[in-house]
């Protein structure tokens, strides 16, 4: 099945509940845990292989729906770090899985232009053989100019690897002199995070009836509405989505508030730390210059030139973290 199959039509039925639902707020980013496909394979008897693969056709079909009501970002966890763990015969099975479907995403492009469709994918690539690697860079790195719709795959990762790699960065980031460690703060592990570039995630749905985030988007779903569906994920149907958007509309404004207040709060915290940081700057000087005041005139303004170069430095450090993920998939890209 196609990764962008054409549109089917839609029941008079859906037409209506979709034109209710885009009478009020539309998500803008939607991630999914699909979950369920070996219960999947299990319930109808068929090995896990076609499980996944049917799996996979649910994918597709799901994001014919987001594009229909407009929902401009979708995330999926497609394979999960500790998904190494099972057995050999079954990764085995998902990575030739992953290899036939992003080799099938390379023969799509004019479908892919025509949906001006973005697609990332986002990990520890390099856990992965070569080969699918370097299918993946290439898919990435013709369409990464395309800003209709984008679809992030997470693959061969987890939330936790993925803040212990920001962790990892901002520290040599301080050892190298490119910052510093005042510098660190939510904001900047932000900016280091696979999906520094998506959108803040609107809804997370997650399928097959458990209750539990499975070490996925951990940081970027604080401040998300969260839907548990009681259906395994080959089974989701377009009335399962419709019923998360509606939960969405009901719980978005409550959200937005958190978000803003979390702003707030880390606006106020950014202000202390640069006071402090001047205030420190000025000690300094004093025990320099053996004075016994400091002084404390234009205070605020110096304050203000320091946040200033402060921006400078971060923005610096986050342009070339950004710069080394381009090159990794232009390196890939160039081997084929």
């Amino acid at each position: 099945m196609s990764w962008f199959p054409e549109r089917n039509n839609q029941t008079w039925l859906q037409k209506i509940c979709a034109g209710i639902l885009k009478a009020g707020p539309i998500p803008n980013h939607v991630a999914f845990i699909m979950d369920g496909n070996r219960r999947f394979a299990t319930k109808n008897s068929i090995d896990r292989a076609q499980g996944h693969l049917q799996g996979f056709n649910k994918l597709a079909q799901t994001l014919e729906w987001c594009l229909d009501l407009g929902i401009s970002e979708v995330t999926v966890y497609a394979f999960s770090i500790e998904n190494f763990k099972r057995s050999k015969d079954e990764v085995d099975c998902l990575m030739e899985l992953a290899r036939q479907k992003f080799s099938k995403l390379l023969h799509e492009k004019e479908m892919i232009e025509k949906h001006g469709i973005c697609i990332r994918v986002l990990g520890q690539l390099t856990l992965l053989p070569q080969d699918i690697q370097e299918t993946i860079a290439e898919a990435v790195y013709f369409t990464k100019h395309n800003t209709r719709a984008i679809l992030n795959v997470c693959f061969a990762y987890t939330a936790r690897d993925d803040i212990c790699t920001s962790m990892r960065e901002m520290t040599n980031g301080v050892k190298q002199g490119i910052i510093k460690q005042s510098d660190i703060n939510e904001e900047l592990l932000e900016k280091c995070l696979y999906t520094s570039q998506c959108r803040k995630v609107d809804i997370l749905i997650r399928t097959s009836g458990e209750v539990r985030l499975s070490d996925f988007l951990l940081w970027e779903s604080a401040y998300t509405c969260l839907a548990f569906v009681k259906v395994l994920w080959p089974e989701f149907s377009i009335w399962h989505l419709y019923a998360a958007v509606l939960h969405y509309q009901r719980n978005s404004q409550a959200v937005e508030v958190a978000r803003q207040n979390n702003q707030i709060e880390r606006e106020r915290l950014q202000r202390e730390s640069d006071h402090k940081c001047i205030l420190e700057e000025l000690e300094e000087q004093m025990q320099i210059k053996g004075d016994k005041s400091r002084d404390t005139s234009n205070f605020q303004s110096k304050v203000a030139q320091y946040a200033k170069i402060r921006n400078h430095r971060v923005q610096c450090f986050v342009d070339g973290l950004n710069r080394r993920r381009a090159q990794y998939f232009e390196k890939l890209t160039c081997k084929n």
